[in-house]
């Protein structure tokens, strides 16, 4: 999702470093530094590794250390107190578990006879030895890949992550081995690195149909963010522009605003359905996310009921009354050509009659443009008082979904705003502007085809998708 903004965030990035490196060459104010070079989206990453080791350290650590502790406490210890020692240092040992003395005055011919009989006991008792020891006998150079594995998963973590010269391929992935740089003096960020820089941003963000005051927010505030701020390392430099994005991104997409779930269990408390009235274009995937919401919510428990208000496209009743029929919801229709205002109230008093907790109205798709049709759907909600008006746009129309919000909002003030397709866009432009210029929440997401593939939205998840590399999975059921 969102690869074309993902881009732009991390071109910003690596156009900011290459300025100021060029200019510290100049300046023959840089130095080559050993380390390494981390990529744009390994900060959020190297977070989220740091906080799951924290939490297996203080699981594992402590018993390892005391291992050790334990091990080297007294000089005095004799050979078998050593051997209910840590097993980690048993593998070292020379005697066999029986014996508790060497045998000094054994000849060399009853040396050789046990020699003899130890090597035919190995090899009828392979599997049961230890690989350290067999790998240290004489004249036996191959090793066992099962043997491997088993005495790989026996070393402890502590240990192997302070091998010498041993990376993990994890952090091979989030590192770049070379073209790390330090400056001899610091330098500081100035407006004038960032002014080609910036304009290049926002030409990125409009080409990714971003509206346009968004992709001038964003920019205000990186400027605000990175202007004065001192570099030493080059990773600095990737670091806080990483960090001033992010933060530019979290006030857009962060409208505060009620979930439809909180708002069912208000109305539910007062003995009342939550009425929602749904309105948009035509083909935006309407009565479809309908559909989705009547399940979901039978899923989660409550009885919804469907209203047929669209009583103006032919073939609009059968479509939704066949995906009542697929989830199992009641459905509230009139014939073809009937008031859709009338059809909405039947559906409101079906559900206060039998205790239903939700009703769901569709309505025919309209152009922003047509008037009769927009004053029709200011009767439905005169006559239905939805407590939600909701706009269903398609987020692969970019710029024309905010655009649409932004008249209907004008038109009948909507309370909140589903996007479909959302799985499909590549660009993330909507989905980047639409709550922040009607300055409403968006409540769902539509990520697929299946009645379930519908995700109550989430600031926090939709600034991972922003903020992560390609191919990662997404989840549509994270909560």
């Amino acid at each position: 999702m969102f690869e074309s903004l993902k881009k732009k965030f991390s071109r910003t990035s690596d156009k900011l470093e290459e300025e100021l490196i060029e200019e510290a060459q100049e300046e023959n104010n840089l130095e080559e530094e050993s380390g390494k070079k981390f990529s744009f989206f390994s900060f959020g990453r190297k977070d989220k590794k740091e906080e799951e080791d924290s939490k297996s350290d203080v699981a594992e650590i402590p018993q390892e250390v005391e291992s050790i502790q334990e091990t080297d406490t007294s000089d005095d210890e004799t050979s078998d107190d050593k051997d209910e020692k840590s097993g980690f240092w048993s593998f070292g040992k020379k005697s066999s578990d029986n014996k508790e003395e060497p045998q000094e005055e054994e000849s060399a011919e009853e040396i050789q006879e046990e020699e003899e009989s130890a090597e035919e006991i190995q090899e009828e008792e392979e599997p049961k030895k230890s690989h350290f020891w067999s790998r240290n006998k004489e004249g036996d150079t191959e090793e066992s890949e099962d043997a491997d594995e088993k005495t790989e998963e026996k070393k402890s973590r502590f240990w192997s992550r302070n091998k010498d010269n041993d990376s993990s391929e994890e952090n091979d992935e989030d590192e770049e081995p070379s073209g790390m740089f330090s400056f001899i003096t610091a330098k500081t960020i100035s407006e004038k690195h960032l002014e080609d820089i910036l304009w290049e941003l926002e030409m990125g963000l409009l080409e990714g149909d971003v509206a346009m005051e968004v992709a001038s927010a964003v920019v205000d505030s990186v400027k605000d963010d990175l202007v004065g701020r001192k570099i030493k390392r080059s990773n600095d430099i990737t670091e806080y522009t990483y960090n001033a994005l992010r933060n530019a991104v979290a006030e857009i997409i962060d409208i505060p605003g009620k979930s439809m779930t909180e708002m069912i269990e208000a109305k539910k408390a007062q003995g009342e359905p939550l009425v929602v009235m749904f309105v948009g274009i035509n083909g935006t995937g309407k009565t479809t996310t309908i559909g989705k919401l009547a399940n979901y919510y039978l899923k989660k428990g409550y009885t919804p009921v469907i209203a047929a208000a669209d009583t103006f496209r032919a073939g609009a009743i059968e479509q939704v009354n066949y995906h009542a029929d697929k989830v199992g919801v009641k459905l509230i229709k009139h014939q073809k050509g009937s008031d859709p205002a009338a059809v909405a109230f039947d559906a409101v008093e079906h559900a206060k009659a039998q205790g239903k907790e939700l009703v769901l109205i569709d309505t025919a798709g309209r152009m922003q443009t047509n008037t009769n049709l927009m004053d029709e759907m200011k009767k439905i909600k005169r006559v239905a008082k939805p407590d939600l008006v909701v706009f269903v746009g398609d987020a692969l129309t970019g710029n024309d979904a905010t655009q649409q919000a932004s008249k209907f909002n004008e038109a009948i003030d909507l309370d909140g705003v589903i996007l479909t397709k959302a799985d499909a866009d590549s660009k993330g432009g909507a989905s980047l502007s639409i709550g922040y210029v009607i300055k409403k929440p968006i409540l769902f997401l539509g990520m697929g085809q299946g009645y379930d593939d519908i995700k109550e939205y989430d600031a926090d998840w939709m600034m991972n998708q922003l903020f992560s590399e390609s191919g990662e999975e997404v989840n549509i059921n994270e909560a």
